[in-house]
């Protein structure tokens, strides 16, 4: 699957610009991380990759044809978890997915919801209704839904939410797995599960594309820009200065901090994703 993104703009009827002249291009396979601040635009653009929304200017094509014309193909391809995914709490799990395997379509359901249950790690649960789960346990249930059928194009928005570290961990390996036939965008605020398994990075704020390439290629940028340093009074009058982690120590207040110019006497050091996507955030945002 081949998704072209061109000019494309979003403005709601309240006058609010969401997106500006957004230009992508997205194949399969590829785990791709859709990373940006709250506001920044992405659930908008979700919106528009399912045909919820439809565009102010500019296209989407899947394959070379516009996404206008071939709508009920792209839905019958698709899984998606929104951030909002309602529940239906005195449903139990297997019947709000054969529930959802019914509005998909999906012919022969029973092994469908087999496989996204077992994918889930919900078989103990399966017969439990929803509304005696935990926030984790609702979150996976969403989770399976998005899997029903055999979707080539997965998109999960805020999809480890609510999950325990050791959960996060085991479906970030199921997201890396699910991506080697499969076009998968996770839109997520946790910068460790995109530094983990995706190959491909979006940065977007306030509605423009700042980024788009590897994650290693976003590090590269930010090199020469992260240092540790002791704590000095003027270090408040640099605007650009992000201090990510403060330690005491007995020769005083020890920091780690991004910047376009680092404090005197700063050693450097080797940057994160995390410290890679402040970097951008912080320059692109004070050049606006």
């Amino acid at each position: 699957m081949n998704i072209t993104i061109d000019h494309l703009n979003m403005t709601y009827p309240t006058g609010k610009q969401a997106l500006r002249d957004i230009n992508l291009q997205m194949e399969t396979p590829s785990l791709i991380g859709l990373l940006g601040p709250n506001g920044a635009g992405k659930s908008t653009l979700m919106k528009l990759l399912v045909a919820a929304l439809l565009p102010t200017d500019g296209s989407i094509s899947v394959d070379g044809t516009p996404l206008t014309a071939c709508e009920k193909q792209l839905k019958s391809s698709l899984g998606y978890l929104p951030q909002h995914f309602g529940l239906y709490d005195e449903l139990s799990i297997w019947q709000f997915l054969d529930y959802m395997a019914a509005l998909k379509g999906i012919q022969n359901s029973r092994d469908a919801i087999e496989r996204a249950i077992t994918a889930t790690d919900l078989t103990e649960k399966r017969k439990a209704k929803i509304r005696t789960l935990s926030g984790g346990q609702r979150q996976r249930v969403g989770i399976a839904q998005a899997l029903l059928g055999t979707p080539e194009f997965l998109i999960f928005d805020e999809p480890t939410v609510g999950l325990d570290p050791e959960e996060r961990i085991r479906f970030r390996n199921f997201f890396s797995e699910t991506a080697q036939d499969k076009l998968v965008l996770l839109s997520t605020h946790i910068i460790e599960d995109v530094q983990s398994v995706c190959n491909q990075l979006i940065v977007i704020d306030q509605g423009r594309i700042l980024f788009t390439g590897t994650p290693e290629a976003l590090i590269r940028q930010a090199e020469g820009h992260v240092g540790m340093f002791l704590e000095q009074r003027g270090d408040s009058e640099n605007p650009s200065l992000h201090i990510t982690s403060r330690v005491n120590t007995a020769q005083g207040v020890l920091c780690r901090g991004v910047s376009e110019t680092l404090p005197g006497g700063a050693q450097a050091m080797e940057p994160t994703l995390e410290d890679a996507y402040l970097f951008l955030i912080t320059r692109e945002g004070g050049a606006q």
